[in-house]
């Protein structure tokens, strides 16, 4: 069965232990118990994200990196800082909108010999009954009343230019006709953009034409991703208990994707010390932390934090896979971002954590949430929300297998992720989904 046909498994075969047990442990009576959860001070999904959006604003700031001047060919992806203001009318001078002659006055017209092309800028007036050709582009000579399209004119025996019947009555024009003039897409002053627009190739566009070589916009935020375990190998195949680093290759363009510049990706040895170093060495916006969030015996991201004094905004998120993320605020006013070391469960806290914080830091807009109804039903975690990934067939989203902590499989697959409520979804159930950044955009647009 292809990927994207594969259904999310209702009997829970790709959850983790913890999440199957929870799932399956009965009351004598034969209900379902509800135990103390294991992360009962974990933050609910939603208010996860919420916090991770406002997480810049703190201390009176505007949440946004400080604006700064960039090349109109570094300022795809980016936003507007300030309103997008025409430095010059639009166009800047009568030109024709066709190629054709420049006539005065009506016809029939003698033709002059040479004739006006685009980016030539002195032409002697036209008198009445005269006519030049002229291109599209070009500035209109003084005293022309319109341009005739070359396909309604034609010439006779004697070089005189007349209006083609099929056009228009004959020897006849229209004041104006097919000449765009000064001023009429825009006036020197007038706003073209406000503040917040996203860069577009259309607003590049736009920009040069009004006269700019520069644009404020809010920069990317820097990212550094520091990948952690001595158990990864950097290439080949597994073995000896070593596995692929799949987080390494996978983190840093998608990070590109949500707006970050990467400014480095490295390799950390599990001891506290290394990733203490490491985060304290770092300037970026925004570190990014692979593995370690939780209580094991090499889980060093909260000693490491605490060392340095930061702050905790969210410390385990009631979301299945990826729960033990976390985000926290160093006293510079950075911020790091703790992903769960299993590649799913980092994606996860990826798209639960890094992105609102990334939209804010970037002045991005937020997307605008939609639903679907699901295909097939999925099953629930009972406290906690489960991020599946799903396939779009038309108006339905298709829940997909190899949807475990670990696995990528499904993910590699899918065109978005559902929010699949605690208790589960039912076949047919509008559920919220989040798109993933290429089924939106085009990988050559999002890995900008």
């Amino acid at each position: 069965m292809p990927p994207r046909a594969a259904r999310a498994d209702k009997n829970a075969d790709d959850l983790d232990v913890e999440e199957a047990l929870a799932l399956v442990r009965k009351h004598p009576g034969g209900t379902t118990d509800t135990p103390r959860h294991p992360h009962h001070d974990a933050t609910a999904w939603p208010d996860a994200r919420a916090i991770a959006e406002r997480a810049p604003r703190h201390g009176g700031r505007t949440g946004c990196l400080t604006p700064v001047a960039v090349p109109l060919a570094s300022a795809l992806g980016l936003t507007l800082a300030a309103p997008l203001t025409a430095l010059t009318d639009l166009p800047s001078f009568d030109t024709s909108a066709m190629d054709g002659w420049a006539v005065s006055g009506p016809g029939p017209w003698s033709v002059r010999d040479e004739g006006v092309l685009a980016g030539h800028t002195a032409h002697a007036p036209l008198t009445d009954g005269e006519a030049v050709r002229i291109a599209t582009g070009a500035r209109i000579p003084p005293d022309t009343t319109a341009v005739l399209r070359s396909e309604h004119g034609r010439t006779d025996d004697k070089g005189r230019l007349h209006v083609t019947a099929a056009a228009r009555p004959p020897h006849t024009v229209t004041h104006g006709q097919d000449i765009r003039p000064r001023g009429q897409e825009c006036r020197s002053g007038d706003q073209l953009l406000p503040v917040g627009t996203p860069v577009t190739p259309p607003v590049l566009g736009m920009a040069a034409a009004a006269g700019y070589d520069t644009l404020t916009a809010v920069p990317r935020p820097r990212a550094d991703v520091f990948v952690l375990g001595d158990e990864l190998l950097g290439e080949g195949l597994p073995h000896d208990g070593l596995i692929r680093d799949a987080l390494g290759p996978l983190l840093p363009p998608w990070l590109r994707a949500l707006g970050a510049e990467v400014t480095a990706v490295r390799r950390i040895g599990d001891t506290e010390q290394a990733l203490y170093e490491a985060i304290t060495a770092s300037d970026a916006d925004v570190v990014v932390t692979t593995g370690g969030t939780a209580a094991g015996p090499v889980d060093h991201v909260h000693p490491a934090l605490r060392r340095i004094g930061a702050e905790l905004l969210v410390d385990g998120v009631k979301v299945r896979p990826g729960h033990p993320m976390l985000l926290a605020r160093t006293k510079d006013g950075r911020h790091l971002v703790g992903l769960p070391g299993n590649p799913l469960a980092a994606v996860s806290g990826l798209l639960t954590l890094a992105e609102p914080l990334l939209r804010t830091l970037a002045a991005r807009p937020a997307p605008e949430p939609y639903t679907l109804p699901l295909r097939d039903g999925v099953q629930g975690h009972p406290h906690d929300t489960r991020l599946v990934p799903v396939a779009l067939h038309g108006d339905r989203a298709l829940p997909l297998l190899y949807n475990g902590p670990a696995m990528l499989r499904g993910i590699a697959a899918a065109d978005a992720l559902a929010i699949v409520p605690p208790g589960g979804a039912r076949p047919g159930q509008e559920t919220e989904l989040l798109d993933l950044p290429w089924t939106s955009g085009g990988i050559g647009v999002c890995f900008t």
